[in-house]
């Protein structure tokens, strides 16, 4: 059942305006769409393991770009829409922690949830919102975004071959792992959002939008 959809997927991974593709959700991603670029890009280096850190950083550099869109949404069009996004991606509720995280800890949130299932948009547009200087935005969202799509690039450079044969062979069991990793992401963000541990100072934050900085 699985095999049909897979080579048809990887066979457009290899399509010649793949990498247009893949920076455009990793574009989009960044600021509002809610579809993250890792399974694209983890099947176009399946695809062309050579090719895996050309595609992380095509990756890296759309989400960079998305992420400007992101601050800009939070810094000059939050009343207008940006709050109404937050709200239509279900993030409304993660939004007053993650704008205490990034006032505290400023970059060190950014470099560390930005490389983790955490939405990355979640924090561009609270970064915006809150007026983080923005070269240190930029500087630490090129860190963060480096750190999550060079990790995929480079293990497809090093090990692609084997990683391709293991899938070709055991489709199922790869898919119940890939099925159970997204599953850890939605945990990851219900602890951002309140649902786990967080740092004292940040806790039992407001559910309204905090004030600007």
């Amino acid at each position: 059942m699985l095999r049909r959809p897979y080579e048809w997927t990887m066979a457009k991974a290899s399509h010649r305006h793949a990498q247009w593709w893949l920076a455009a959700f990793a574009f989009m991603e960044a600021s509002f769409f809610p579809i993250p670029p890792h399974p694209m890009l983890g099947l176009m280096c399946l695809a062309e393991p050579k090719k895996g850190i050309r595609f992380a950083a095509i990756a890296t550099i759309g989400s960079v770009l998305g992420g400007l869109l992101g601050y800009a949404i939070g810094h000059f069009a939050f009343e207008a829409f940006g709050e109404a996004l937050l709200r239509l991606l279900h993030l409304e509720t993660s939004f007053p922690t993650a704008s205490c995280y990034l006032r505290e800890y400023g970059a060190e949130i950014i470099i560390v949830k930005g490389a983790t299932p955490i939405p990355f948009k979640l924090l561009t547009i609270t970064a915006g919102f809150i007026g983080m200087n923005l070269w240190v935005f930029l500087g630490a969202s090129i860190l963060s975004r480096s750190i999550s799509f060079m990790i995929v690039g480079v293990a497809f450079r090093l090990f692609g071959a084997p990683i391709k044969a293991v899938i070709d062979k055991h489709l199922g069991k790869v898919t119940l792992g890939f099925v159970v990793l997204v599953v850890l992401g939605f945990a990851a963000i219900s602890l951002l959002g309140g649902g786990g541990k967080t740092d004292p100072k940040c806790a039992n934050q407001p559910a309204a939008v905090t004030a600007r900085a």
